[in-house]
């Protein structure tokens, strides 16, 4: 009797892990286009290129970071064409494709932590590739030069 609720409760973990696990996870159907944040109430929108309001929730992308739009701007102009370059980019990107969001906790401000996938790839190794961003914390802000 015991070996069988030893593997029931086993078989109980497991479920719940999956099911975790999978919740984790938010398959996104785009039905409605992805627009750049305004003035407005923000509920769905981009920000700037690792910054998005997702169904009013505020989430920071993981793991890279982009050019500054308005603020703390180390590289002038160029600094802010190429940040409005990122937010363009990842814009079309959501707007384009199926993706998937994967939250991971918050940050000091209180905005979501989480990594946006396309077909499995993250969004921010996609903008570091076309140099549009860096690998956060260790890369170079190579637009500051």
């Amino acid at each position: 009797m015991t070996k069988i609720l030893r593997l029931a409760r086993v078989v109980i973990v497991i479920a719940i892990l999956a099911i975790a696990a999978i919740l984790s996870f938010d398959a996104i159907a785009q039905s409605s286009t992805i627009e750049k944040c305004g003035s407005a109430k923000r509920v769905t929108c981009v920000v700037d290129g690792d910054t998005i309001w997702f169904e009013g929730e505020k989430i920071r992308l993981k793991d890279f970071d982009t050019p500054e739009p308005t603020t703390n701007v180390c590289g002038g102009q160029s600094e802010k064409a190429l940040a409005s370059k990122a937010s363009s980019r990842l814009l079309e990107l959501l707007n384009e494709n199926e993706f998937t969001i994967d939250r991971d906790g918050k940050d000091k401000y209180g905005r979501t932590l989480a990594k946006i996938r396309i077909g499995g790839k993250n969004v921010g190794d996609i903008l570091i590739s076309e140099g549009l961003a860096r690998s956060w914390p260790d890369g170079d802000e190579f637009w500051c030069d």
